[in-house]
């Protein structure tokens, strides 16, 4: 069964929304200047709530880009999270060292350049993903896969070229699949490409606000087998 991560969550109700939808997943944001970042404070009081509350409780994922390992470790030490999902530059001994240390699941994001229509560009991207997956899996990560907008590590509500998710998909990577998805497209998306997961963020906003009724689409859409690529979990020991 396809895993679902909502990101970018700001408000307890929505948050709520998400988890009674079934999500496996919910993100917040810890990157300073981005529309959706949450203060420590105001995320460790919906962290306990959701974790107060009795039922499903989905995991917790912290959002960072390129932040110092100092300050990712003090929000860690603040927010009750269960992994860190890291957007920037971080190489693969930052995570490992952040692994280690913290105790904590991450999940590393890998952004998809346009190369559409060049047969000898696509195939040297496929390879050049493929280093980078084996790399961060073999420091414990899981991978997502989102597209590149110059300036702007996600949440960018742009979609990237689905063949190559798929291609590696059918090589047997375990991604979340990032970037551009809604209600509309996420069963498109999940046939085509068999990602491990799905993660959305803008998608299932409006106005610049979540929107109760696109994230029980977007679960209602996404929540079917098929994934097809095995059991993952990023829970720690």
């Amino acid at each position: 069964m396809t895993r679902i991560k909502i990101c970018g969550l700001q408000r307890l109700a929505d948050a709520q929304v998400a988890v009674a939808a079934g999500v496996d997943y919910i993100g917040l944001v810890f990157v300073p200047g981005r529309r959706r970042c949450l203060d420590t404070a105001a995320a460790a009081e919906l962290a306990a709530h959701l974790r107060a509350s009795t039922g499903h409780c989905p995991q917790i994922v912290g959002l960072f880009v390129g932040q110092p390992l100092a300050s990712v470790r003090q929000i860690l030490q603040a927010v009750p999270l269960d992994a860190a999902q890291l957007c920037g530059q971080e190489s693969p001994d930052y995570c490992r060292q952040l692994r280690q240390e913290e105790s904590v699941a991450v999940i590393k994001v890998l952004h998809i350049p346009d190369r559409a229509g060049d047969d000898d560009a696509a195939a040297e991207l496929l390879a050049e993903l493929e280093t980078a997956m084996r790399q961060y899996q073999e420091a414990g990560c899981l991978i997502t896969l989102d597209r590149l907008v110059a300036g702007l590590p996600g949440g960018t509500g742009q979609s990237f070229d689905w063949t190559i998710a798929a291609q590696l998909s059918r090589k047997g990577y375990p991604f979340l699949l990032a970037g551009g998805l809604t209600p509309a497209n996420v069963a498109a998306a999940i046939a085509q490409v068999q990602p491990w997961g799905v993660d959305v963020s803008s998608g299932v906003e409006t106005a610049g606000r979540k929107d109760p009724a696109k994230i029980r689409a977007f679960v209602d859409k996404a929540r079917f087998p098929g994934a097809g690529v095995g059991e993952v979990s990023i829970k720690t020991d």
